[in-house]
């Protein structure tokens, strides 16, 4: 067995499928419950009337933990903000997670006409980063603890990486009767092995998770988010890594992401079921109470994000800009939404909302 230095740039990496049996009896049982779960999801989400909200809001809640994963911190509130108005001032974290949405919603666009390889890679990591950086070319690049031990040196130079990076486009397109989510699992750790960009590794993989289901036809929308999971087991996850890395030992990693696409589903399934009983009890209230100002699309732009302002009603086509803010008014009246002056803009708060999202 090969001894691995973990000083040295692993270009020895072996390609995937691992020459070890990965589909055992364990994981295959865990991957039935996996496929199970995100079927369910995939159901609820599509029984969303207005699947935007789906996008902007949710995706927006796995921008900020895949972020925080890698130490960029801002507050759901101050998030929130930054996403009503992206040219309003934002502090620089706020702006990162929003980047990494675009991100995410430029692949989830990009993959319904391309296949899902190396170019997009590169975009999806310049979205996120905000610059025009490709595969990495120099050397010198390790992974380091927080003693500033090297823990991991990822394969080097340019031709190296991306022929490393080929070998994974061609193992994720291939027909080879291995289950979906199981080859996902194989897929996040080569990507995370190959680590092929100056910046942004990790997120891009973490939004290549997303992308890689919906390109396999497991989900319909972008809605399912690991990162919280990896936030809340995260000593799991590095370990996981690294036996791989170390030991060839497949089976915790493969265990690992099979929980976690598991358990994400049916939280995120709820968040959903939750999301839709809340809209249909205000959708009732304010038919109810105020009549002359009801309309489902009314309903859908308050749920769209939590933080609304008259000029999202006026871009829908609802009105002038006084009939817009008549409408969030006397949803404020009747306490659907709350008013808040901030600076020159007055925002529309869905609390209720804002705290499914942020629970």
């Amino acid at each position: 067995m090969m001894v691995f230095d973990r000083n040295a740039p692993f270009n020895d990496l072996p390609p995937l499928p691992p020459a070890a049996e990965v589909e055992t009896a364990a994981v295959l049982k865990k991957a039935i419950a996996a496929s199970r779960a995100l079927a369910e999801l995939k159901g609820m989400a599509e029984r969303m009337p207005n699947q935007a909200m789906l996008i902007d809001s949710l995706v927006l809640q796995e921008a900020r933990a895949s972020s925080a994963i890698e130490n960029i911190l801002t507050t759901n509130d101050e998030l929130f903000k930054a996403a009503s108005d992206e040219a309003q001032p934002a502090s620089a974290e706020a702006k990162e997670v929003l980047r990494y949405r675009q991100a995410l919603n430029h692949g989830f666009r990009q993959i319904k006409e391309r296949p899902l390889a190396t170019g997009l890679f590169i975009e999806v990591a310049q979205l996120i980063k905000q610059t025009d950086f490709g595969v990495r070319r120099t050397p010198g690049t390790r992974i380091a603890n927080s003693r500033g031990e090297t823990i991991y040196t990822p394969p080097e130079g340019e031709a190296v990486i991306r022929d490393k990076l080929r070998d994974l486009e061609n193992f994720m397109h291939a027909d080879d009767g291995l289950d979906v989510l199981v080859k996902m699992a194989l897929v996040h750790y080569q990507f995370e092995a190959i680590h092929p960009f100056p910046d942004g590794n990790g997120r891009t993989g973490r939004i290549l998770n997303i992308l890689y289901l919906v390109d396999r036809g497991l989900l319909n929308l972008p809605v399912l988010y690991l990162s919280r999971y990896i936030i809340d087991h995260k000593p799991a996850y590095y370990e996981s890594l690294r036996r791989v890395t170390e030991e060839g030992a497949w089976g915790d990693c493969v265990l690992y992401m099979l929980d976690a696409v598991e358990q994400t589903s049916l939280r995120t399934r709820q968040q959903i079921t939750d999301i839709l009983a809340l809209m249909e009890t205000v959708r009732e209230r304010v038919q109810r109470e105020a009549p002359g100002v009801y309309s489902m699309d009314l309903i859908e732009q308050i749920f769209r994000q939590p933080y609304c302002k008259i000029q999202f009603l006026e871009r829908a086509g609802m009105g002038t800009r006084q009939t817009c803010a008549k409408y969030l008014r006397e949803l404020e009246r009747l306490g659907v939404l709350h008013g808040q002056k901030i600076g020159r803009e007055v925002y529309f708060i869905n609390q209720a909302l804002f705290e499914l999202l942020t629970r």
